[in-house]
């Protein structure tokens, strides 16, 4: 018997590696925006750090309105879109996203988005890139050159949204930014769903073919904002309107 049981130590000593090795998924990623890409068909979402959604709007040193969430994409696909990464698994979300941690040529490439300004550290999950956001906004990097709202406070923005900034952020500047929310013009070529409420406090989205998208204004005040992708939508729980 206690060589049965040794034996079986043994043969799961020897498996341990080989569990780790399967929960790494490698690739060259499809990148969606700053924190989530797709390695084949798997979703990831870059675990410990929040990046702007296409749809985010930042303002300049000038107090102009420009896309960061954009340029945060962008800069990531320059950057290391063409290469293969390594993506550690550690969890899945409720949107089935896969939580990882990627690497690309041993690279941390977290740390690489967050240190050049193209991400926050997302201190409610992880601490670990802190340091890094410090160093980008003493460097007036990526998004710290003006003012902007972190990407968590974009999705759910409101009066009480803090301005965030290397130096002082411009007077007015969180009225223009939330005001970028809906404004009239989709803040970016990829982000043309409009999201509205109905009389039922029900929010609806609309594509280009729907009947009633010209007709609906993008104003803060009615509730209304702009969207990048149909799960997107989804994710802030609209539906799709019927008609």
């Amino acid at each position: 018997m206690p060589m049965f049981k040794t034996l079986l130590t043994a043969g799961l000593l020897l498996s341990l590696p080989t569990l780790a090795v399967a929960a790494d998924i490698t690739g060259v990623p499809k990148i969606r925006d700053g924190d989530q890409v797709m390695i084949g068909s798997v979703k990831i979402r870059l675990g410990g750090i929040d990046a702007p959604s296409t749809d985010q709007l930042c303002l300049n040193t000038k107090g102009e309105r420009w896309t960061c969430g954009v340029a945060a994409r962008d800069e990531l696909i320059k950057y290391a879109g063409h290469k293969s990464w390594t993506c550690h698994a550690r969890s899945v979300d409720r949107r089935g996203r896969t939580i990882a941690h990627c690497e690309v040529d041993g690279e941390d490439i977290q740390k690489w988005m967050v240190s050049n300004g193209w991400a926050l550290a997302f201190t409610r999950i992880s601490h670990d890139y802190e340091p890094d956001e410090k160093a980008a906004r003493e460097a007036k990097a990526g998004m710290w050159q003006g003012a902007f709202i972190a990407p968590w406070d974009w999705r759910v923005r409101n009066k009480k949204t803090t301005v965030l900034g290397a130096v002082k952020p411009p007077e007015g500047a969180k009225a223009i930014l939330l005001a970028s929310a809906s404004g009239p013009v989709a803040p970016s070529p990829d982000c043309t769903i409009k999201g509205n409420v109905n009389r039922s406090g029900e929010c609806i989205f609309h594509q280009r073919t729907s009947r009633w998208y010209a007709k609906i204004e993008m104003k803060i005040s009615k509730g209304t904002r702009w969207f990048c992708s149909v799960e997107e939508a989804e994710a802030a729980g609209c539906r799709e309107t019927r008609r």
